[in-house]
Parts: structure tokens; C-alpha cells; sequence
């Protein structure tokens, strides 16, 4: 049996639980044409009557559904929070959502995150920069001098972590968790972004770490290289 249309489910689910909100928009992968088949519903709602944020979780007909419900002000704490984590979700929501319900207010708000969206994270400051740098030496010594795989792997893990973010924020482009890291290195630079996932997948394929370091030193090499020797964070 074939799933409704998710533009059907949402504005239903709006109808019955939401009659009375002042704006609602549908986001997330089914609006960017990007969906699954384990895809969920994003949608938003923006209610001045709504006394505090929150989100809620719903499965409606067959879909699982994320709610984002807000305040004609409350939105504006979590846009300014996911800006100085560089990791703009609810912006990206609002922004890309598709209307399901308008009182006159998305046009602004939508304005305001698109704005967000296209400024970009704030610049990192120097000491920022080389306290990433330290972090990432010290796990790639420990990723080239490891014995075991095992742990190997994690440690692996965290460097593709940790350069993604330095690449992304030392460029002023905003960074992402999980899928969101190698969209967020795609909508940067798509070349670099397959050299990143080339340079990961060989190690996880063959054991052989040669490409996660050259890619880890070439990242770093226009910021000083690897830092160690020399790097204080605290002392006065």
C-alpha cells in the first residue's frame, strides 16, 4: 500500500491539531526532492498563543512525523543558537519550508532565516583556529602510530569529524552532523568533498591510513600544519 503524499499528511495534520496556528511549513528532505524510504515529515508551526518551544514526535499515516512548535519570538533564541554552532536547522527548515498555513507572518520570518542562511557562521578567531589544529594533530598521531584496528576506526572517525569542521568553519560555511557533514562539504566544494570520502572509505576498505593523512596535512597546511610543540590553551 502506497504512502499519502507527504503535502497531504502535513496539511491534514495541520487541520486537525493546528487550526488556529499562524503559519505552517513543511521542510526537511521530501520539499529538497531528497526523501527515502524511511524519510520523515519536518514541520513547523508557529503559534503566538504557544507559551514555550518544543518538538514532538508522531507516526500519521505511515510517516513519521518531527514537530518544531514556536512563538512569534521563541524561534528567534533557536536561530540565534544553531547560528554560534554554525549548525542552522531550524533556519534551513524555515527557509526551504513549504507553506501548508499563513497569516501574514512566514514572509518575514522566512526573509530573516534566509538571511541567516546566506551570511554564513561567524569568522573563527586565531586562537580558535590553532586550538582545532591541536586537536586534530593529536589524533592523527594517534591514528598513524595505532596498532589496533579497533580503535583505529574510532579514532578515524573522529578525524573525519573534526577536519570536515575545520574545512567548513574555516571557510565561513556552516557544518552539519551525521548525512549533514558530507552535504555541508558537497554544497561547499564537491571535488574536495569526494577527495574527503575517497581518502576515509580506502581506510575503512583496506586498512591503509596514507590518504586520511595526506588529506588531514593538506588541510591544515595553509593554517601553520600540525601543532603541537609550542601550543598552550589557558595559561596566563
Amino acid at each position: 500500500m502506497n504512502k499519502l503524499k507527504p503535502e497531504e499528511v502535513a496539511q491534514g495534520f495541520i487541520n486537525k491539531y493546528f487550526p488556529n496556528c499562524h503559519g505552517a511549513l513543511l521542510a526537511g528532505s521530501v520539499v529538497r526532492g531528497e526523501a527515502t524510504e524511511t524519510s520523515d515529515l519536518d514541520i513547523v508551526v508557529f503559534d503566538k498563543n504557544i507559551p514555550t518551544s518544543y518538538r514532538e514526535s508522531f507516526i500519521v499515516f505511515d510517516w513519521p512525523l518531527e514537530l518544531f512548535v514556536h512563538n512569534l519570538t521563541s524561534y528567534k533564541a533557536f536561530f540565534e543558537s544553531d547560528c554560534e554552532r554554525a549548525r542552522p536547522s531550524l533556519p534551513r527548515m524555515v527557509s526551504e519550508g513549504l507553506i501548508l498555513k499563513d497569516s501574514g507572518i512566514l514572509e518575514s520570518i522566512k526573509k530573516e532565516s534566509t538571511a541567516l542562511l546566506e551570511n554564513g557562521p561567524a569568522e573563527w578567531s586565531k586562537e580558535t583556529i590553532d586550538t582545532k589544529r591541536y586537536f586534530i594533530t593529536d589524533a592523527l598521531y594517534d591514528f598513524i602510530g595505532g596498532k589496533d584496528r579497533a580503535e583505529e576506526i574510532f579514532i578515524a572517525n573522529t578525524l573525519a569529524e573534526l577536519t570536515s569542521e575545520f574545512v567548513l568553519r574555516t571557510n565561513r560555511q556552516w557544518i552539519g552532523a551525521s548525512k549533514w557533514i558530507i552535504r555541508s562539504l558537497k554544497q561547499f566544494n564537491h571535488e574536495f568533498a569526494e577527495h574527503f570520502v575517497e581518502a576515509f572509505d580506502t581506510f575503512y576498505k583496506t586498512g591503509d591510513k596514507n590518504k586520511i593523512t595526506e588529506l588531514v596535512d593538506q588541510v591544515l597546511e595553509p593554517y601553520g600544519g600540525r601543532l603541537f610543540e609550542g601550543y598552550a590553551l589557558g595559561k596566563k
